[in-house]
Order: C-alpha cells, then sequence, then structure tokens
C-alpha cells in the first residue's frame, strides 16, 4: 500500500498538549503507522458519513484522530477527540478554504459552542414571574455578517459571534477559532475601526493568488495554512515542549520578514509575540535571496552572549547549516570586542563590565573627596553621552544631547563632569583597564574609518573591472545585512558600531526589540543616530507563549508609566494580547525571608513537575534559595552569564537580569519587596533627581514584568516584610 503525507494543523497540538500522556504517546505511534500505511486495518481508517473531505482513524482503544483530506496522499491531522464524541457529533464539524486568506480551516463547534452556549430558544414554560434582567448587548451587534466576512472571519462561525456577550466568551471563542477570525474579533473589540483592522489585520495575510474554494492541495502551500509535516516537531508538540513555537511563523509575521524596507525597519511587541521568530526567519530570507555564496553578508546580533548562544542553535534549526556558514551570529560586546583587540589601542587590556566601572568611579571620588556627583550618574553620563555619542572634546561635550537623561546640568557642570571624566580615563589607563563602554565606542570610531575609506575607494574604482586594493584583498562593506534581537537594550555607540558595519540602503537594517523590557539604562533615539525607523515599522500583538491571565498581571506591573518606541516617540502594549487561559498569578507575602524560603520550597513541591524557575532582585539570594532547597530535598543550579550551570536541572535559580530570553512553565519570583525592588539606592534619587528616578523605576518595573512574562502557565509571586510598591 502506498505511503501518506500526514500533516498536522497548527490549532490541533494546543489540543492535543492537553491529552493524558498515554494518550499522546500513542498519537506519535499513529502518525508512523499512517504514513507508512493508511490503510493498516489496525488503524480502522474510514470517511466520516456526511463529510467528503473528513476521515477518521484509531490512535487507541479510545480516542481517533480526525484527518482532512486535501488530496492524493496529502492528509491534515485536525484534531484528536474520544471516539464516542466523534461519532456523536458529526454535525459540529465544519472546514473550509479562507476565501480572505486562501488558507484551510478546521472548526470544531462543538467545543466552541462550550465557551459560546447557542441561543437556547424560547422559554418553554411561559408562566408570569419576576421581570427578567435585560440581556446584555452583543459585541459585535454593529457589525453587517458581511464586514466580518469581508475581514476574514469563518463563516461557520457568523451565528455564535454575534451571541458573544462578554470579554471571556470571546476570549474563549478565540482560543479555539481560526487565527485571523481571533485576531479580527479581538481588534474590533479593542475599538479599532473596520478600515484599521483590514489594514494592519486582514491585508497582511491576504492571499495573492486566485482563490479555489475545493482546491485543498493549492491551500497546503499557502503561508496561511499553518502545518507541520516533520515527525521531529510533532515529537516536540507531544513531549509539551517549547520548540516548535521557539521557529514558528505565523502568516501575519512572514509579511513583515518577506517585505522589501527601503531602509531600517523595526518590529515590536510584547513578550512572546514572536519578534525574535521574525528576526531569524529574516535572516533565513535575506540569506536566501543573496543567492549562493560562501562569504557572510549577514550579521545576527544581540546584547549578551547566552542570547547569542540561543539563536545560533534555534537559527540552526530553522535553515540548516548552509544558511548558518553564512551569518555571523555574535552579541555585540563580543563584536566590538573582536574589532578593537586586534589593533595597537586595544592590546594589554583587560576588560571591565558595568559593575566593577562603577566601582572604579567610586574609588576615584573617595580618593578626590568628591561627593557632588555618585558614581552610578557620572558612569551613565560618560558611557551614554561621551563615549555614546562619540564625543571627544570638552567643546563637544558642551554641545552633547543629554534627551532622556533626567538631572540638567550647567555649563559648569558640564566642565567639572569632563574633568572627572578625563581623570577616570587616566586611572583606567594606568591599571591596564577598558570598559566594555570604552571598547564599542571605540569599535564604533574603527568602523566608521573604515566605511568611509571603503566609501571612498569604491567610488574612485567604480569604472575599474576590478575593485579591489593594490593588496589584492577585496576593499568592501563588513556586511550587506544587519539583523538586531533585543534591541532595547542596545547603547548609543552599539548602534554607532552597527550603523558603520553597513552601508545605507535597502533592507540595511532590521530592529526587533521592546521597550518594556529595557533591564539596562540605555535609552537611544535612532534617528540622532542616524538610523531612520520612521514609516518602516510593525508591532505585534498576539503572545504565543503564555496565558491571558499572565500577561494581564505583568501588564498591570507596569504601571502608568510612558515607554519610548526607541526613537523619539511613545509605545504601548495597546491590544497586546494571548487567546490560551490557565491559572491567576498567586500573591504571598511572608514575615520573613526565611519563611518566604520555605514557601518556595513548598511551592515548587506542590508543582511537582514540568519546567520551573525561581527568580530573585539580588545576586546574593541565589545561593541562598539554592541551599534552601537543596536542604529541602530539590535539586536545583544557579543560572550565571553562560545560563544554567546543569540545563537538566528540574528548577533554575537567578537574578531577574538572568533570565531575559529564557522561558519556563513556571515561575517563582521571590523577594519582591519594597528596598529589594525597587531597590533602597533607587528610593533615594527622588526628591533630587526626579527623572532620574522614574527613569530607574522605569528599569525596575521592566526587570519584574520580564520575569513575570518568562512563564507558560503559572506564576507565584512573593514577597517577605514590606511588599514592592509595584505590586497590585
Amino acid at each position: 500500500m502506498s505511503q501518506a503525507t500526514l500533516r498536522l494543523l497548527d490549532k490541533a497540538d494546543k489540543e492535543i498538549l492537553k491529552l493524558p500522556r498515554a494518550v499522546k504517546g500513542a498519537i506519535y505511534d499513529f502518525q508512523h503507522r499512517f504514513r507508512q500505511d493508511p490503510e493498516n486495518p489496525g488503524l480502522r481508517f474510514k470517511q466520516l458519513k456526511g463529510h467528503p473531505r473528513l476521515y477518521s482513524a484509531r490512535v487507541n482503544l479510545d480516542y481517533r484522530a480526525l484527518l482532512l483530506h486535501a488530496g492524493g496522499n496529502d492528509y491534515i491531522l485536525v484534531a484528536v477527540r474520544p471516539r464516542q464524541e466523534v461519532y456523536d457529533n458529526l454535525d459540529k464539524f465544519a472546514y473550509q478554504i479562507n476565501p480572505v486568506t486562501g488558507g484551510i480551516e478546521f472548526l470544531d463547534l462543538l467545543t466552541i459552542e462550550k465557551v459560546v452556549p447557542p441561543d437556547p430558544g424560547p422559554d418553554p414554560d411561559p408562566r408570569p414571574g419576576p421581570a427578567p434582567r435585560p440581556e446584555p448587548a452583543p459585541l459585535f451587534a454593529g457589525y453587517a455578517a458581511g464586514t466580518l466576512l469581508e475581514l476574514g472571519v469563518a463563516e461557520p462561525l457568523l451565528g455564535l459571534i454575534m451571541k458573544i456577550t462578554t470579554e471571556d466568551e470571546l476570549l474563549g471563542l478565540a482560543a479555539y477559532a481560526p487565527q485571523l477570525t481571533g485576531e479580527v474579533l479581538l481588534a474590533l473589540h479593542d475599538g479599532k475601526t473596520v478600515e484599521e483592522v483590514l489594514d494592519q489585520v486582514t491585508t497582511p495575510v491576504k492571499a495573492e493568488d486566485e482563490i479555489d474554494a475545493d482546491d485543498y492541495q493549492s491551500a497546503l502551500s499557502r503561508p496561511a495554512t499553518a502545518v507541520t509535516t516533520k515527525d521531529a516537531a510533532l515529537q516536540e508538540i507531544l513531549e509539551d515542549d517549547f520548540g516548535r513555537w521557539r521557529v514558528f511563523l505565523h502568516p501575519t509575521q512572514r509579511k513583515i520578514v518577506e517585505r522589501s524596507y527601503r531602509g531600517p525597519a523595526r518590529v515590536s511587541g510584547g513578550p512572546g509575540t514572536g519578534k525574535t521568530i521574525v528576526a531569524l526567519h529574516r535572516v533565513r530570507h535575506l540569506v536566501e535571496r543573496l543567492g549562493p555564496g560562501e562569504r557572510t553578508d549577514v550579521l545576527l546580533t544581540t546584547f549578551n552572549k547566552n542570547l547569542a548562544a540561543d539563536l545560533r542553535h534555534r537559527l540552526l534549526a530553522l535553515a540548516g547549516p548552509d544558511i548558518l556558514r553564512r551569518v555571523d551570529i555574535v552579541n555585540i560586546d563580543r563584536l566590538a570586542s573582536d574589532i578593537v583587540t586586534p589593533t595597537e589601542a586595544g592590546a594589554g587590556r583587560r576588560w571591565i563590565d558595568d559593575t566593577k566601572a562603577v566601582v572604579q568611579w567610586q574609588e576615584l571620588l573617595d580618593e578626590l573627596g568628591q561627593r557632588r556627583w555618585d558614581a552610578e550618574f557620572l558612569h551613565d553620563e560618560w558611557s551614554q553621552v561621551i563615549l555614546g555619542q562619540g564625543v571627544t572634546t570638552r567643546a563637544g561635550y558642551f554641545r552633547a544631547r543629554r534627551a532622556g537623561r533626567g538631572r540638567p546640568i550647567t555649563r559648569e557642570d558640564r566642565a567639572a563632569i569632563w574633568q572627572l571624566a578625563e581623570r577616570y580615563v587616566m586611572r583606567l589607563d594606568d591599571k591596564g583597564l577598558w570598559t566594555i563602554r570604552q571598547v564599542a565606542e571605540r569599535a564604533a570610531r574603527i568602523e566608521a574609518e573604515r566605511a568611509r575609506d571603503t566609501a571612498a575607494y569604491l567610488a574612485d574604482q567604480v569604472s575599474s573591472a576590478k575593485v579591489q586594493r593594490e593588496s589584492g584583498i577585496w576593499h568592501r562593506p563588513r556586511y550587506r545585512h544587519i539583523v538586531v534581537d533585543e534591541a532595547q537594550d542596545l547603547s548609543a555607540a552599539h548602534w554607532r558600531l552597527l550603523r558603520a558595519m553597513v552601508p545605507e540602503g535597502p533592507d540595511d537594517l532590521f530592529i526587533a526589540g521592546d521597550t518594556h523590557q529595557r533591564i539596562y539604562s540605555h535609552q537611544v533615539s535612532l534617528g540622532s543616530l542616524g538610523i531612520n525607523i520612521r514609516g518602516r515599522s510593525s508591532r505585534l500583538t498576539l503572545s504565543y507563549r503564555t496565558t491571558h491571565e499572565i500577561l494581564r498581571a505583568a501588564a498591570g506591573l507596569l504601571g502608568t508609566e510612558e515607554w519610548d518606541d526607541l526613537d523619539d516617540g511613545r509605545d504601548d502594549l495597546t491590544g497586546y494580547r494571548s487567546v490560551l487561559h490557565g491559572p491567576e498569578p498567586v500573591y504571598t507575602g511572608y514575615p520573613t525571608w526565611a519563611a518566604e524560603l520555605d514557601g518556595i520550597a513548598a511551592q515548587v513541591r506542590a508543582w511537582g513537575g514540568g519546567s520551573i524557575a525561581v527568580c530573585v532582585p539580588a545576586r546574593r539570594m541565589v545561593g541562598e534559595v539554592e541551599r534552601w532547597l537543596g536542604q529541602a530535598g530539590i535539586e536545583s543550579c544557579a543560572i550565571d552569564g553562560d545560563g544554567p550551570k546543569k540545563p537538566d536541572s528540574p528548577v533554575h535559580v537567578g537574578t531577574m537580569h538572568r533570565f531575559k530570553g529564557l522561558e519556563y512553565q513556571r515561575m517563582i519570583i521571590a523577594g519582591v519587596a519594597d528596598g529589594l525592588l525597587p531597590a533602597g539606592r533607587v528610593l533615594d534619587h527622588a526628591a533630587e533627581d526626579p527623572l532620574r528616578y522614574r527613569r530607574e523605576l522605569r528599569q525596575a518595573r521592566s526587570l519584574l514584568f520580564v520575569a513575570a512574562t518568562r512563564a507558560r502557565d503559572s506564576v507565584a509571586i512573593s514577597w517577605h516584610g514590606r511588599k514592592s510598591r509595584f505590586l497590585p
């Protein structure tokens, strides 16, 4: 018997995850056997009555797979249901090719009706009684059926949609409806006009070719039909792993990935909306568009080395080794170091991080008996203004832009700060030290000079048949394309470096980031650094990672602060949502740190398994949590600069900064107390430097927001003493 191709519809995997473990194992075995011989008698493969394309097959004694026949030997696994439920509810299954996107959609009306109950009809007992309460108005009563269909809403759901009266019912329907239907309804409910939804939600996924409502084979190849075909991808889903969603690309995202831009472009969005996924697919798209070759024309960079290593692993899984060989993947400070180290200026130097750099500032101030400025303020001023803008003279510092720096300073103040900065640099030179900020600034200068030389050389040689140096080495721009992930954490010097490494032009820079997740003090205006993203920005709003309950709580942790858009505008989380559901976050206070540690151990034991992390605001608390869990018989490991020391450990423990880019099923965020978050030193700035105070409060809120949104299923937040002012 001939073999079959079996694909998995993206909506099916969410339901499969909820099935008992034994059933998931049976599904994995079933898909192997079905591919080899769909007519194996043990599978009991048959067409369902009244459905020309829908078939059932035996998974085990109690469960059946529902398979949609796309033509030939192509089948799509659209659902796995209890055996009796399948045969008792054949009229509740619907499928179609969406006339707007051309993608295949499957609808289980039985499940959807459980969250949006159908109209019960007239009251069978019309006897007089208390006056009934007025029924709430349906949320979508003001929209004509034709309008919703034009936006891409699935026609079989129109009747139920017109009965939705609460947001909970809407979220319940969106969880089971086709992706576009859910996004359209949620956008309308958020107050967007029909025209805005058509432009922002529907048009990006609209099919470019003519749609035949009966041609399921052609529909399979359209981006709107999100399916997976490989056994490994199905195995990741059955093992309840994050793997599939770490490379999955939604059609809305695909439009962003494949678009041609006339210059730098930016994609923003809250945690879990797929910014990194978009960046990875963008890298693959750029390399494939370049065609065959050996040189590395594309740079993929991010803030720290853990994230860079993760990007390398994910790009390999997504695109394979041939694409990976064409891409440099390196964190931004390593990139700067690689440029500076071979030069005379970098010889014999030892790099120090920000923490150690602040210590050097403090020692200098102590030696001078200087109390007018604090070490952190001077470090930020020197790093972000002087080094960030490439200022090399006292006069240049007097003219430097200080937007967002907070505390205003006079001309006399600038003169004093410049003198201290000169003393500081001399101190570092005497010790053979260089801060990572200095390295970034020097690398930016080296690359800017190289870019000027390259442009001049190419202009001189434009008529030459061989554009090359006399030495025979090709003189060319460093990269043709640069893709940046976690862009909000890069400093001004980093951006000057990247701007110099790629010539201005189409598709030069692609930037992914979210300023709500800025956990370092780097606030920049890209436009002022020669990176103009205006008119070339896209925004993602749907989280694929975590639940509606966690997102709602996490957004509340941000308070009413204003957030920038990496330029001189504002950004917010309007429309940011998830259609996944789970338990509400748990908040617990304790009288002492010891009591809270007992609570952490109890919560880990109560959860029992899955990927669990414990997040704390201070470095000293990491070791204390590890030791306490160990005494309770719970294995754990710390997360350091290279990631978890023992990745297979059941519990990971780290500071909030360490969890950037990581994902877990369950998170404990401990020590969320006033004086720890925000730190006591932040509160000291409230009177003397209100703008700095607000900036550092925003940074602390971002840390808590990032920590909470690392979780997929559950979050427990605790404190001892007085709880943080950030908590509800």
